[in-house]
């Protein structure tokens, strides 16, 4: 089933990072990206608040871009439209989405976060993706997410992905969540397969999903112990 989701990476981590850090006032909005092999991508952009000389400065400091070139003079409000090209390290997180057949509905940057909303024809596409994202290095918040035919209001849906659900259901069985614990988490992040920074992202993820679905929508008590 179609599968719509928003997630949320860190621009630090991701792309353009440097960029923001040194022009903390500039609006950006992708307008769509090109992907050419398993690495390069190339990112239609919409940049505001900034003076061309300024911008073109700081792109050709930043790590995460290895070529730009500005497509369209300035707009009447002031904005400028770039093609980017990016560099590797994000390209081959880029070209995750695009490898599992996922697409690229808008992305935009608020406060050094950026933001993707992906579509999937199938929802195991998108666990793949951010468990491919993951590996490369990238934390990953899947902030919202809505399957088609159930519900159109991404502001209001959340879910666990493949990944996390498989991570909290073993620490549960395992016996993590008991006290005293009868598993420490280098343990289990051991027979998940994955490292400990990965099943400690992981849970924190899950949890932070499960209890905002608890509190937005209670349904029973909750424990107070």
């Amino acid at each position: 089933m179609t599968t719509i989701a928003e997630l949320s990476l860190g621009a630090d981590e991701f792309a353009l990072g440097e960029t923001l850090a040194q022009l903390p006032d500039v609006s950006i909005s992708v307008e769509s990206v090109v992907a050419e092999g398993p690495t390069r991508t190339m990112p239609l952009v919409w940049f505001s608040n900034v003076e061309r000389e300024e911008l073109e400065a700081t792109l050709e400091a930043d790590e995460t871009v290895d070529d730009y070139q500005r497509l369209l003079e300035a707009t009447e409000g002031g904005d400028w439209f770039y093609r980017l090209e990016y560099a590797e390290g994000v390209g081959s997180v880029c070209c995750a989405v695009y490898e599992n057949g996922g697409t690229v509905l808008d992305a935009q940057v608020t406060d050094g976060q950026w933001t993707l909303r992906l579509l999937f024809l199938h929802r195991v596409e998108l666990s793949e993706t951010v468990s491919a994202m993951e590996d490369r290095g990238v934390r990953v918040d899947v902030r919202r997410m809505v399957e088609a035919g159930q519900d159109d209001d991404l502001e209001t849906t959340a879910a666990l992905t493949d990944p996390q659900q498989e991570a909290i259901a073993e620490a549960y069985r395992q016996g993590y969540y008991d006290v005293p614990r009868k598993i420490s988490l280098e343990e289990l992040a051991s027979e998940l397969g994955i490292s400990h920074q990965a099943l400690s992202e992981r849970l924190r993820r899950a949890n932070r999903v499960l209890a905002s679905e608890q509190l937005e929508n209670p349904t029973g008590e909750l424990a107070t112990e």
